[in-house]
């Protein structure tokens, strides 16, 4: 069980799976963090990473996104129960989470395997950083309003020289978050792509771009910008110098496997989260 031990709903929600588990014969397993909080005898990081295949994630789309980090490279499927606003990742409903524990048991699921991004900082044609994101990578600058110039290419080809605010990168997963915001298309999870969104393009004509699974993003800022960052899931953040390159691909050796109930698909949590079909006049015959 992983929890944001920020929110008391978050915590209130695991004493209650707790107190089911002993009822229903059903033990939980705690990192030390987790354990810690709820008063738990806890797992160190790799022995819990090395015991665990199924993982429940209480909390919001923020913490399913911390989760997958830290799983990264174990072979551990996540279950989230949302406690947050919109939920795309945690797609569990708290008033159902005993029922949707229950049908986990019996194998009742299948598995969406989602893909990362990794992401390399080159400073001085070296690699300073390597970072891995479920949702994107995003390139933006600081306070002061002055628009970057981002040279953005793909493998050895130029796409554009970007003016705009900031440059989003981002996987399927992540189309649904501040890629969509900006302007970005909805892709599902199982479409093997990239999406590159730029953030208030000071152009007309620019427009979102698909690259492919095997395709290689090169982000080059242009100019003297000091204050630029790039995030990592919008929780991390680097800082970017003139004259660094960011490479950005699909991970081949990471991914992140995503549990989801057949009552409960991605095409219907669209549905749910955006409202579509909303308001839609109907018409009666005469």
């Amino acid at each position: 069980m992983l929890v944001n031990t920020r929110k008391k709903g978050a915590l209130d929600m695991a004493r209650s799976l707790i107190e089911w588990g002993k009822k229903s014969g059903v033990s939980f397993l705690f990192p030390p963090h987790e354990a810690s909080v709820l008063g738990r005898q806890g797992l160190g990081d790799e022995e819990w990473k090395s015991n665990v295949n199924v993982a429940i994630v209480i909390g919001g789309d923020g913490t399913f996104l911390r989760a997958a980090r830290y799983v990264l490279g174990a072979p551990i499927s996540l279950y989230g129960i949302n406690l947050g606003h919109l939920g795309f990742l945690a797609s569990g409903k708290a008033e159902e989470a005993e029922k949707d524990l229950e049908s986990i048991l019996r194998g009742e699921y299948s598995i969406i395997i989602h893909k990362v991004l990794k992401g390399q900082i080159f400073r001085d044609d070296k690699s300073t950083h390597t970072l891995f994101a479920l949702n994107d990578l995003v390139l933006a600058k600081g306070a002061l309003a002055r628009v970057m110039h981002v040279e953005v290419r793909l493998g050895d080809k130029l796409l554009n020289t970007l003016p705009a605010d900031g440059i989003i990168v981002s996987t399927p997963t992540g189309s649904t978050a501040y890629a969509l915001s900006a302007g970005g298309p909805i892709v599902p999870p199982h479409v093997q792509c990239m999406i590159i969104v730029p953030i208030c393009a000071h152009t007309l004509y620019t427009r979102p771009v698909l690259a492919g699974e095997t395709d290689v993003i090169t982000l080059t800022p242009r100019g003297n910008h000091r204050d630029l960052l790039l995030t990592q899931d919008g929780q991390l953040g680097y800082e970017i110098l003139p004259g660094d390159a960011i490479q950005i691909s699909l991970s081949k050796e990471h991914s992140v496997n995503v549990i989801t109930l057949p009552t409960r698909n991605y095409f219907d949590l669209l549905q749910e989260k955006l409202q579509w079909g909303r308001g839609i006049v109907s018409f009666e015959k005469e």
